[in-house]
């Protein structure tokens, strides 16, 4: 059979001329008055598996979904919703998020270089969707959606006392990369909630029940499926 190209085919894949589909934006979205990448598609009956060339965009989802919590002094904290958090290295232990410049919570994090990562469980996804969409220049994030801040030794910013597990942050570098600068930071504390705690004294974190975030949309984690070397452990 002949290959056709992506924008020779309609939405049932039937052939189609003279239209040419938009490409898509970072979440897999359509932008207005622009085409995809134009690539040859293998056809599916030989390969098992046709591609789409699109152009680039950051689809490495899921993601965790975190709630960093900041705060200048004499001010009330403020929390943002972050998707682009992750670790970094491990000796020293160091961690990074990426915040855009508009944010109300950029210039705290830069001015005070603290910050507290909360990891978030499915009781908490309201709260975390909702400190995503509202500035902490208009509202009090903390008292709009009854958490309590949790001070620690390690910075002087609060937690989010309802998370099982806060990462206490101080920032090493700030790096702009255009849209968003990405702060650098190492870890200098943890702390969890005791409830996690199982019979050995040790902590439980599969029993927190954290969500992640992919193409927009919240998801509680799944089905265990494996633990890291399992796939070479002798059974």
């Amino acid at each position: 059979m002949e290959k056709k190209t992506y924008r020779d085919r309609n939405i049932n894949g039937r052939a189609k001329r003279g239209k040419a589909e938009p490409s898509r934006n970072a979440n897999g979205h359509a932008k207005k008055g622009q085409t995809k990448l134009t690539k040859t598609i293998d056809n599916p009956a030989k390969t098992g598996n046709s591609k789409q060339s699109w152009k680039p965009g950051n689809m490495l989802y899921p993601v965790p979904a975190v709630m960093v919590s900041c705060k200048r002094a004499d001010e009330k904290p403020n929390i943002i919703t972050i998707a682009w958090a992750g670790t970094i290295c491990s000796d020293p232990v160091m961690a990074s998020i990426s915040v855009r410049k508009s944010r109300y919570s950029h210039s705290i994090i830069k001015e005070t270089g603290e910050f507290v990562i909360n990891l978030v469980t499915r009781d908490m996804a309201f709260a975390c969707d909702w400190c995503g969409v509202k500035s902490g220049k208009d509202v009090d994030k903390f008292s709009e959606m009854k958490l309590h801040e949790y001070y620690s030794e390690f910075v002087k910013a609060p937690a989010i006392k309802e998370s099982p597990v806060n990462i206490y942050c101080k920032v090493k570098q700030v790096l702009e990369l255009g849209s968003h600068d990405m702060f650098v930071a190492q870890v200098v504390g943890v702390t969890v909630s005791e409830k996690y705690m199982d019979e050995n004294g040790r902590f439980d974190l599969d029993a927190t029940e954290l969500i992640a975030y992919s193409h927009g949309s919240y998801f509680e984690l799944g089905k265990k499926l494996g633990s890291f070397g399992y796939s070479v452990r002798k059974k």
